[in-house]
Protein backbone atom coordinates (compact mmCIF):
# COMPACT_ATOMS: atom_id res chain seq x y z
CA UNK A 1 0.00 0.00 0.00
CA UNK A 2 1.53 3.39 -0.93
CA UNK A 3 2.49 5.53 1.79
CA UNK A 4 -0.24 9.18 1.29
CA UNK A 5 2.10 11.14 3.15
CA UNK A 6 5.45 9.58 1.52
CA UNK A 7 3.24 10.38 -2.20
CA UNK A 8 2.66 14.11 -0.98
CA UNK A 9 6.36 14.94 -0.82
CA UNK A 10 7.17 14.16 -4.22
CA UNK A 11 3.76 15.30 -6.00
CA UNK A 12 3.32 18.63 -3.62
CA UNK A 13 4.77 20.95 -6.10
CA UNK A 14 3.71 19.20 -9.10
CA UNK A 15 1.18 19.43 -12.14
CA UNK A 16 -1.43 17.20 -13.12
CA UNK A 17 -4.40 16.83 -16.14
CA UNK A 18 -6.51 14.34 -15.72
CA UNK A 19 -8.43 13.90 -19.13
CA UNK A 20 -11.73 11.49 -18.60
CA UNK A 21 -15.35 11.77 -20.69
CA UNK A 22 -16.84 9.93 -17.56
CA UNK A 23 -18.32 12.68 -15.38
CA UNK A 24 -18.66 10.97 -11.92
CA UNK A 25 -15.37 9.37 -12.84
CA UNK A 26 -13.44 12.71 -13.93
CA UNK A 27 -14.72 14.47 -10.75
CA UNK A 28 -13.92 12.08 -7.99
CA UNK A 29 -10.51 11.64 -9.41
CA UNK A 30 -9.92 14.85 -9.59
CA UNK A 31 -10.75 15.26 -6.12
CA UNK A 32 -8.47 13.00 -5.12
CA UNK A 33 -5.73 14.60 -7.28
CA UNK A 34 -6.12 17.53 -5.93
CA UNK A 35 -4.64 16.21 -1.91
CA UNK A 36 -1.82 15.58 -3.87
CA UNK A 37 -0.81 17.76 -6.23
CA UNK A 38 -0.30 21.53 -6.23
CA UNK A 39 -1.98 22.57 -9.47
CA UNK A 40 -5.09 19.54 -10.92
CA UNK A 41 -7.10 20.24 -14.17
CA UNK A 42 -9.56 17.96 -15.66
CA UNK A 43 -10.75 17.52 -19.18
CA UNK A 44 -14.08 16.17 -20.63
CA UNK A 45 -12.63 14.90 -24.02
CA UNK A 46 -9.20 15.18 -25.89
CA UNK A 47 -9.78 18.76 -27.62
CA UNK A 48 -10.46 20.32 -24.51
CA UNK A 49 -7.13 18.27 -23.04
CA UNK A 50 -4.98 19.63 -25.54
CA UNK A 51 -6.50 23.28 -25.38
CA UNK A 52 -6.07 23.47 -21.24
CA UNK A 53 -2.19 21.54 -21.80
CA UNK A 54 -1.54 24.95 -24.11
CA UNK A 55 -2.92 27.38 -21.75
CA UNK A 56 -1.34 26.04 -19.13
CA UNK A 57 2.16 26.04 -20.97
CA UNK A 58 1.08 29.90 -21.76
CA UNK A 59 0.48 30.70 -18.21
CA UNK A 60 3.14 29.10 -16.24
CA UNK A 61 5.95 28.52 -19.05
CA UNK A 62 6.18 25.06 -18.38
CA UNK A 63 4.56 22.01 -18.98
CA UNK A 64 2.19 19.78 -16.84
CA UNK A 65 4.41 17.33 -15.25
CA UNK A 66 2.27 14.11 -15.77
CA UNK A 67 -0.80 13.54 -17.87
CA UNK A 68 -3.18 11.06 -17.29
CA UNK A 69 -5.59 10.20 -20.11
CA UNK A 70 -8.41 8.04 -21.23
CA UNK A 71 -8.03 5.56 -24.27
CA UNK A 72 -11.41 6.00 -25.57
CA UNK A 73 -12.45 10.12 -25.23
CA UNK A 74 -14.76 11.57 -27.71
CA UNK A 75 -13.58 14.09 -30.72
CA UNK A 76 -10.04 13.40 -30.03
CA UNK A 77 -8.90 10.10 -28.86
CA UNK A 78 -6.21 8.94 -26.33
CA UNK A 79 -4.03 7.70 -29.16
CA UNK A 80 -4.43 11.05 -30.66
CA UNK A 81 -4.15 13.36 -28.38
CA UNK A 82 -1.07 11.50 -26.92
CA UNK A 83 0.42 11.89 -30.57
CA UNK A 84 -0.50 15.75 -30.71
CA UNK A 85 1.38 15.88 -26.95
CA UNK A 86 3.99 14.27 -27.84
CA UNK A 87 4.80 16.61 -31.08
CA UNK A 88 4.67 19.94 -28.42
CA UNK A 89 6.82 17.91 -25.74
CA UNK A 90 8.18 14.68 -26.37
CA UNK A 91 9.59 14.10 -23.11
CA UNK A 92 6.28 14.41 -21.29
CA UNK A 93 4.75 11.71 -18.73
CA UNK A 94 1.85 10.28 -19.60
CA UNK A 95 -0.30 7.21 -18.28
CA UNK A 96 -2.90 5.87 -20.21
CA UNK A 97 -6.55 4.25 -18.84
CA UNK A 98 -8.00 1.65 -21.16
CA UNK A 99 -11.06 -0.78 -19.89
CA UNK A 100 -8.99 -2.70 -22.95
CA UNK A 101 -5.57 -5.38 -22.22
CA UNK A 102 -5.85 -6.04 -25.96
CA UNK A 103 -2.27 -5.41 -27.53
CA UNK A 104 -4.31 -3.85 -30.51
CA UNK A 105 -5.55 -1.34 -28.75
CA UNK A 106 -2.62 -0.65 -26.57
CA UNK A 107 0.71 -1.17 -29.09
CA UNK A 108 0.20 1.77 -30.66
CA UNK A 109 0.67 3.83 -27.57
CA UNK A 110 3.77 2.09 -26.73
CA UNK A 111 5.12 2.66 -29.72
CA UNK A 112 4.32 6.55 -29.04
CA UNK A 113 6.48 6.09 -25.79
CA UNK A 114 3.70 6.74 -23.11
CA UNK A 115 5.12 5.82 -19.50
CA UNK A 116 2.29 2.94 -17.83
CA UNK A 117 -1.24 2.01 -18.16
CA UNK A 118 -3.84 1.46 -16.20
CA UNK A 119 -6.84 -1.29 -16.41
CA UNK A 120 -10.39 0.19 -16.00
CA UNK A 121 -12.24 0.23 -13.71
CA UNK A 122 -9.60 1.96 -11.48
CA UNK A 123 -7.89 0.50 -8.78
CA UNK A 124 -6.91 3.46 -6.63
CA UNK A 125 -4.00 1.90 -5.14
CA UNK A 126 -2.68 0.96 -8.45
CA UNK A 127 -3.09 5.02 -9.55
CA UNK A 128 -1.09 5.63 -6.36
CA UNK A 129 1.54 3.64 -7.29
CA UNK A 130 1.93 4.47 -10.76
CA UNK A 131 1.41 8.14 -9.61
CA UNK A 132 4.84 7.72 -6.96
CA UNK A 133 7.07 6.11 -9.63
CA UNK A 134 6.04 8.97 -12.28
CA UNK A 135 6.79 11.41 -9.75
CA UNK A 136 10.12 10.07 -8.47
CA UNK A 137 11.25 9.47 -12.27
CA UNK A 138 10.52 13.95 -12.44
CA UNK A 139 12.64 14.24 -9.50
CA UNK A 140 15.61 11.46 -10.13
CA UNK A 141 18.84 13.39 -11.57
CA UNK A 142 20.34 11.75 -14.45
CA UNK A 143 23.88 11.87 -16.16
CA UNK A 144 23.66 13.07 -19.56
CA UNK A 145 26.33 13.48 -22.49
CA UNK A 146 26.20 15.88 -25.01
CA UNK A 147 23.60 14.21 -27.27
CA UNK A 148 20.87 13.84 -24.02
CA UNK A 149 21.07 10.19 -24.16
CA UNK A 150 21.74 8.43 -20.70
CA UNK A 151 25.44 7.12 -20.32
CA UNK A 152 24.84 4.80 -16.91
CA UNK A 153 21.74 3.85 -15.96
CA UNK A 154 20.94 2.56 -12.54
CA UNK A 155 19.53 -0.87 -12.09
CA UNK A 156 19.76 -1.32 -8.24
CA UNK A 157 21.64 0.11 -5.20
CA UNK A 158 24.81 -2.05 -6.68
CA UNK A 159 23.92 -2.34 -10.21
CA UNK A 160 24.71 -0.13 -13.26
CA UNK A 161 24.76 -1.00 -17.33
CA UNK A 162 27.51 1.54 -18.96
CA UNK A 163 26.02 2.13 -22.29
CA UNK A 164 29.23 3.93 -23.24
CA UNK A 165 31.54 0.81 -22.92
CA UNK A 166 28.51 -1.97 -22.52
CA UNK A 167 29.43 -3.19 -18.91
CA UNK A 168 26.96 -4.77 -16.82
CA UNK A 169 28.38 -3.41 -13.39
CA UNK A 170 27.54 -5.09 -10.09
CA UNK A 171 29.67 -2.71 -6.92
CA UNK A 172 32.15 -1.72 -9.84
CA UNK A 173 32.46 -5.40 -10.96
CA UNK A 174 31.80 -6.75 -14.67
CA UNK A 175 29.62 -8.84 -15.68
CA UNK A 176 29.50 -10.63 -18.33
CA UNK A 177 27.09 -10.29 -21.07
CA UNK A 178 26.53 -12.11 -24.67
CA UNK A 179 26.67 -9.98 -27.51
CA UNK A 180 22.67 -10.85 -28.08
CA UNK A 181 22.80 -9.20 -24.34
CA UNK A 182 24.65 -6.42 -24.92
CA UNK A 183 22.14 -5.45 -27.86
CA UNK A 184 18.76 -5.78 -26.00
CA UNK A 185 20.34 -4.15 -22.96
CA UNK A 186 21.33 -1.16 -25.41
CA UNK A 187 18.21 -1.16 -27.38
CA UNK A 188 16.01 -1.16 -23.90
CA UNK A 189 18.00 1.47 -22.37
CA UNK A 190 17.73 4.15 -24.83
CA UNK A 191 14.59 4.73 -22.99
CA UNK A 192 14.66 3.56 -19.43
CA UNK A 193 10.73 2.96 -18.56
CA UNK A 194 9.56 2.81 -22.29
CA UNK A 195 7.67 -0.51 -23.01
CA UNK A 196 9.32 -2.49 -26.23
CA UNK A 197 7.41 -4.90 -28.30
CA UNK A 198 8.47 -8.30 -29.42
CA UNK A 199 8.40 -6.64 -32.53
CA UNK A 200 10.58 -3.20 -31.88
CA UNK A 201 13.31 -5.60 -30.48
CA UNK A 202 13.40 -8.36 -33.61
CA UNK A 203 13.29 -5.18 -35.76
CA UNK A 204 16.22 -3.75 -33.89
CA UNK A 205 18.15 -7.11 -34.30
CA UNK A 206 17.36 -7.31 -38.04
CA UNK A 207 18.93 -3.70 -38.09
CA UNK A 208 22.35 -4.82 -36.28
CA UNK A 209 22.35 -8.04 -39.01
CA UNK A 210 21.12 -10.43 -36.31
CA UNK A 211 18.16 -12.61 -36.55
CA UNK A 212 15.54 -13.23 -33.23
CA UNK A 213 12.52 -14.96 -33.31
CA UNK A 214 9.64 -14.19 -30.10
CA UNK A 215 10.55 -17.43 -28.98
CA UNK A 216 14.23 -16.81 -28.75
CA UNK A 217 13.81 -13.25 -27.15
CA UNK A 218 11.79 -14.91 -24.03
CA UNK A 219 14.99 -17.55 -23.62
CA UNK A 220 17.52 -14.34 -23.33
CA UNK A 221 15.18 -12.12 -20.80
CA UNK A 222 14.87 -15.48 -18.76
CA UNK A 223 19.12 -15.83 -19.07
CA UNK A 224 19.21 -12.07 -18.88
CA UNK A 225 17.49 -11.95 -15.36
CA UNK A 226 19.69 -14.18 -13.83
CA UNK A 227 22.04 -11.89 -14.20
CA UNK A 228 20.03 -8.56 -13.38
CA UNK A 229 18.71 -7.30 -10.11
CA UNK A 230 15.12 -8.68 -9.14
CA UNK A 231 12.43 -6.23 -11.04
CA UNK A 232 14.77 -4.52 -13.15
CA UNK A 233 13.75 -6.09 -16.90
CA UNK A 234 9.58 -6.04 -16.58
CA UNK A 235 7.98 -8.28 -18.62
CA UNK A 236 4.40 -7.23 -20.08
CA UNK A 237 2.47 -10.12 -21.71
CA UNK A 238 2.33 -10.52 -24.49
CA UNK A 239 3.21 -6.83 -25.26
CA UNK A 240 6.73 -6.51 -24.62
CA UNK A 241 9.57 -5.39 -22.07
CA UNK A 242 10.75 -2.55 -20.40
CA UNK A 243 14.14 -1.26 -18.04
CA UNK A 244 12.50 -0.52 -15.09
CA UNK A 245 13.74 3.03 -13.31
CA UNK A 246 15.14 2.74 -9.78
CA UNK A 247 14.74 4.76 -7.25
CA UNK A 248 16.17 4.89 -3.77
CA UNK A 249 13.83 4.24 -0.96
Amino acid sequence: MVNSKKLQTYTQNLSILFVEDHEELRQSTTEILKSFFKDVDSAENGVVALTKYKEYYNKNLKNYDIIISDLQLPKLNGVEFTEKIYTIFPQQIIIILSAHDDSKYLLPLINLGIEQFIKKPIDFQELLKVLLKASKKLQQPTLLPADGNLVKIRLSNSFIFDRQNSALLDNNKPIYLTKYEIIFMHYLSQNVGKIYSNEDIAENYTTMNEALDNANIRKLVSKLRKKLPENSLESIYGIGYRIMPYFEA
